[in-house]
């Protein structure tokens, strides 16, 4: 099974994806845990232009969805193994973010038609105000304006798609408890 946790910048997806796995673990699964960007030349060439302070800006979004899909393309053989060993997968992010961050739905969707559909999404939502005060000067994407526009953009995806939503103002715990909720029948185990 791959999961993926999505949601803006400070929302608590590598803490969450920390606690899921350990959770998982001591439940008898075997967890790989991967996140985007990866830690290929790919993945090191966004983070670094991830810090420039043109990063919000559409031209320069166009070219990291680019790269976003290069590397992307690099997890589908490492999923399909991890999945082969009878491991779950879970990832922080997928080609959803780039959906939610990037313009242009139909051209992002045809530069990930290779990526690997997660089978199992849960947004973490947050309010805005929050994330700013959670991220305080660490990404280039916490500006209110742009912020907002990306939560709004998560929350139609999750219409459209499907994903499953959890409140992430609540405290750490409570949204790890809201999380193992959703993940419990999915894996065959109560909660």
């Amino acid at each position: 099974m791959y999961i993926t946790l999505e949601g803006i910048d400070g929302s608590g997806k590598s803490t969450q994806i920390q606690m899921l796995a350990e959770w998982l673990r001591t439940n008898g699964f075997s967890v790989k845990v991967l996140k985007e960007p990866t830690d290929s030349l790919v993945g090191d060439l966004i983070r670094k232009m991830l810090r420039n302070p043109s990063a919000i800006q559409v031209n320069f979004q166009k070219s990291l969805a680019l790269l976003f899909a290069a590397d992307r393309t690099l997890l589908i053989e490492k999923i399909m193994e991890e999945e082969e060993s009878d491991r779950i997968v879970l990832s922080d992010r997928s080609f959803y973010s780039s959906l939610a961050y990037q313009e242009g739905e139909e051209w992002i969707t045809q530069v990930n038609k290779y990526a690997r559909e997660p089978d199992l999404v849960i947004l973490l939502d947050l309010e805005t105000e929050t994330a700013l005060k959670r991220c305080e000067g660490k990404d280039r994407f916490e500006k209110k304006d742009f912020l907002n526009k990306i939560r709004n953009k998560y929350l139609a995806l999750a219409d459209k798609h499907g994903f499953m939503v959890v409140n992430a103002n609540s405290g750490i715990n409570k949204v790890h408890a809201d999380i193992k909720k959703i993940v419990a029948p999915k894996i065959g185990i109560c909660f």
